[in-house]
């Protein structure tokens, strides 16, 4: 508070240093994520035929950027801040390649999948990286010198995986059931999921 934290350059220096960089890659990051928002918005809203494969190129491209940020964003970090950015590296990735699949080879429900599991994954490891950097739940900093705290740092992450993968399986679960139990009340024991129709010829 009461600090420009998006002074670009510090002009009374000669030397003209760029200063600030953790604050423009956050800004970098937040701003192609806005891009793609409002790609979306115009691919749903105001087109005459939704463009699927332009709303997940531009979330691609969003991902790709966060991934070199990420990257950049690495310099002049204490081993703990290194090793929490470090490992979102993996989820991010992942999600982008998976994205900018789709954007070649559309409707393919596995992908939809990986997809909705990477993104919580990541989301769920963005939150964790908060607690650790910011507000630890213990009341006590992370220490950047403890081998210990590095260690669970990684095993913290490795249960963020599973944590997103028994929540992905609990709702599908849960959902199938409802669908199950529906399609007995209404008289219909066979029913099953239909994919609604992608083509370009769609109506709906």
């Amino acid at each position: 508070p009461g600090t420009n934290r998006f002074a670009l350059m510090d002009w009374e220096d000669p030397r003209r240093p760029f200063q600030n960089h953790s604050s423009w890659q956050h800004a970098t990051i937040f701003g192609f994520f806005l891009f793609s928002a409002l790609v979306d918005l115009t691919s749903q809203v105001w087109l005459a035929q939704q463009s699927m494969k332009l709303e997940r190129a531009a979330t691609a491209l969003a991902l790709l950027v966060t991934l070199l940020e990420m990257i950049a964003h690495l310099e002049h970090k204490n081993a703990l801040e290194i090793r929490v950015h470090a490992l979102l590296l993996l989820p991010v990735f992942l999600l982008a390649l998976v994205f900018i699949i789709e954007v070649w080879v559309p409707g393919q429900p596995p992908l939809w999948v990986l997809k909705a599991w990477l993104t919580l994954w990541s989301g769920s490891w963005m939150l964790q990286m908060t607690s650790i950097l910011y507000a630890p739940l213990s009341g006590q900093p992370w220490r950047a010198d403890s081998p210990s705290d590095l260690a669970f740092v990684t095993t913290f992450f490795c249960w963020h995986l599973g944590l997103g993968a028994v929540v992905l399986a609990a709702i599908y679960g849960l959902c199938s059931l409802c669908h199950h139990r529906r399609s007995s009340w209404v008289g219909f024991p066979a029913a099953k999921y239909q994919p609604c129709p992608i083509g370009d010829r769609s109506g709906e």
